[in-house]
């Protein structure tokens, strides 16, 4: 007999059995427990929104929910991984305190380059997506406190900062490497 996730009280009691479950796969690879309900609830609405995707031929309902907690665990965690290496790169061009050309100057040279590199690759931004990464690396602000301060969705702000991370990194990556 076929599970009709697409009925409230079916799909009430699946998320009953399985929330555990989801969370503890989630939870495991990223150690972060604010997250792992971020992947429960990611989960739990595309199971939602796409009830059909869920085939019971191919194995079981927990099975394949944690399957997709673990999957999207290991994309955050490697959205974080890559976007600690951007920050790293980026507070480092960034930083206050210069180099003073009189103590190493093949440094203090390399950085300046660098910042000018990054500064042009800012302004090519679009705005949201330079105003994200601002907030984020020179702001100390989070994904759900610039979504809060620009009145948008958790995701929006979130793929605002992927976005601007990623043609900053194609505009300019070769400036970001040589500067790390």
């Amino acid at each position: 007999m076929a599970i009709e996730l697409s009925e409230p009280a079916t799909f009430q009691r699946v998320f009953a059995e399985h929330e555990r479950g989801v969370y503890a796969a989630a939870f495991r690879i990223l150690g972060n427990g604010a997250q792992a309900q971020d992947v429960v609830q990611d989960v739990f609405l595309r199971l939602w929104r796409r009830p059909r995707s869920f085939d019971e031929r191919r194995g079981a309902l927990g099975s394949y929910l944690r399957l997709m907690a673990r999957s999207r665990a290991l994309d955050l965690w490697r959205e974080a991984q890559a976007g600690g290496r951007a920050s790293d790169r980026l507070k480092l061009v960034v930083a206050d305190e210069d180099l003073g050309v009189e103590v190493a100057p093949a440094p203090a040279a390399e950085l300046a380059e660098t910042r000018g590199v990054l500064g042009e690759a800012l302004g090519r931004l679009p705005d949201a997506q330079r105003e994200a990464l601002l907030l984020a690396y020179w702001g100390g602000m989070t994904a759900d406190e610039i979504a809060r301060r620009s009145s948008v969705p958790l995701g929006t702000a979130k793929s605002r900062i992927r976005l601007g991370l990623s043609k900053l990194r194609d505009e300019c990556g070769d400036a970001l490497v040589g500067a790390a």
